[in-house]
Order: structure tokens, then C-alpha cells, then sequence
């Protein structure tokens, strides 16, 4: 499975859970024989922790979306430094031909790149 599977599948999953939680905590609310301020209190204190949970994971997920996006731009950045790398190393011979020192820069691999034969 790619990574891009994996991360357009976290969502519904994560939504599926969730509602299933909550249907759970209503039908343990439903069937528990508390008195009504108790189970208030127990739905208060059930909601806060869901909260602190649910902001818990909002900053995670916020400081890994940002460790994502620092280490794109340092891949597209790498990527970018060495293609224009190559470019360079590729033109070198042709200027250096161009020159006139075609004898001293002439590639050894056999291949001819200044078009002369």
C-alpha cells in the first residue's frame, strides 16, 4: 500500500472510530443505573478527556504536517541542486570545445559532443 493510500484511508477510519465511540458512550449512558447528576458529571469529564484527546492529536498532526512539508522543501531543493548540477557538467565539454581546447577536454568515454566527427 503506498503512502498515499494509507493517509486518504486515516480520515474515514478515524471518523468510523470516533462515531463509534460516541454511539458507545450513549448506549453505556443509557443502560448504566447512575442518577442524573452522576451521569452528567461522567458525560463532563467523558467529553473534556475526548477534547484534551482530540487537541492532543490536532498538534501532532500539525507539527508532522510540518516536518513533511520542511522535508519536501529540502528534497525539492536537493533535486533542484543536482539537476543543475548535471546541467552544468553536461555543458562543460561543449564551451570547452567552443574554446578551443577541445584536444585537452576531450572526453575519454569515445563520445564525440562537438558535432565535429
Amino acid at each position: 500500500m503506498s503512502q498515499e493510500d494509507t493517509s486518504s484511508s486515516i480520515g474515514p477510519m478515524l471518523l468510523t472510530f470516533i462515531a463509534g465511540v460516541a454511539v458507545g458512550a450513549v448506549v453505556t449512558a443509557l443502560l448504566t443505573p447512575k442518577s442524573g447528576p452522576e451521569m452528567r458529571g461522567d458525560i463532563k469529564d467523558a467529553a473534556a478527556r475526548a477534547r484534551r484527546k482530540a487537541e492532543a492529536l490536532a498538534k501532532d498532526a500539525a507539527g508532522t504536517l510540518a516536518e513533511l512539508k520542511e522535508r519536501s522543501l529540502l528534497a525539492a531543493a536537493d533535486l533542484k541542486r543536482g539537476f543543475s548540477d548535471s546541467v552544468t557538467h553536461l555543458k562543460q565539454p561543449v564551451h570547452a570545445s567552443a574554446a578551443g581546447t577541445e584536444a585537452a577536454e576531450a572526453p575519454k568515454n569515445g563520445w564525440d559532443v562537438t558535432g565535429k566527427g
